[in-house]
C-alpha cells in the first residue's frame, strides 16, 4: 500500500524578493495583492502600515485574513470570471507572485495608480529544468512582462528591470533595460 503525501504547504514567510524590493512601494499607499493564497504578502504589507486589498478564488484561504488588521478581502476567480476592481480602483503598488494569468496583465497595470510600483515574482522559462511549473503556459519568457507593460502602458511607466523572472515596474514614463540586466535601479540591491 502506498502512502499518499501531503500536499504542499503553502509558504507564510513574505518572499525575500518582494522584501528586497518593499521599499518602493509609497508609505501607507494602498497595496493589490493579486492571486493571494493564504495572504503572506497582504500579511507583510499590512503589518507596515499598508491598506490592503487581498484577491484570491479560494473563500476559505481569505476568511484565514479575517482578522488580519489593514487587510479587506474579495473572492474572484481571475481567470473565468471578469476582472473584480471597478474602474477607479487604484493602488500604490500591485503583488503577484508565482502566479502567472497573461489576460490579466492589462489589469495589473491598470490598477496602478501614478506612482504606483508593480512587484511581480513568478517562475520563468527554463524552471522546467527543475521541476514544477514545467508548462510553457505558466512559465514566463525573457522580458515579456516588461514587453507587455510597453505595449499597454507605453508612456505612461518607467521602469527599474530585475531579470530574475521579476519585473519592477513604477508609473510615470518608460525607461526599461536589457534581460539579464538591472537597469535604472532606484536604489538597493
Amino acid at each position: 500500500m502506498m502512502a499518499m503525501s501531503a500536499a504542499p504547504t503553502p509558504p507564510t514567510a513574505a518572499s525575500a524578493w518582494i522584501e528586497q524590493w518593499s521599499h518602493l512601494v509609497e508609505q501607507g499607499g494602498a497595496v493589490l495583492d493579486v492571486a493571494s493564497g493564504n495572504g503572506r504578502h497582504a500579511r507583510y504589507f499590512a503589518l507596515r502600515g499598508h491598506p490592503v486589498l487581498a484577491l484570491d478564488r479560494d473563500e476559505t484561504a481569505l476568511a484565514s485574513l479575517a482578522a488580519v488588521q489593514h487587510v479587506s478581502t474579495r473572492c474572484a476567480d481571475l481567470e473565468n470570471a471578469g476582472w473584480p476592481l471597478r474602474e477607479d480602483e487604484k493602488f500604490a503598488a500591485v503583488v503577484v507572485t508565482n502566479y502567472l494569468h497573461r489576460p490579466l496583465f492589462a489589469y495589473l497595470f491598470d490598477a496602478l495608480a501614478p506612482g504606483g510600483v508593480l512587484l511581480y515574482e513568478t517562475f520563468a522559462v527554463g524552471n522546467e529544468r527543475f521541476g514544477k511549473p514545467s508548462n510553457p503556459a505558466f512559465l514566463l519568457n525573457p522580458v515579456e512582462l516588461l514587453g507587455r507593460a510597453r505595449s499597454v502602458a507605453g508612456h505612461r511607466l518607467s521602469g527599474w528591470f530585475y531579470q530574475r523572472a521579476a519585473c519592477i515596474l513604477r508609473a510615470a514614463h518608460l525607461r526599461c533595460g536589457r534581460a539579464g540586466t538591472r537597469a535604472n535601479p532606484p536604489y538597493g540591491p
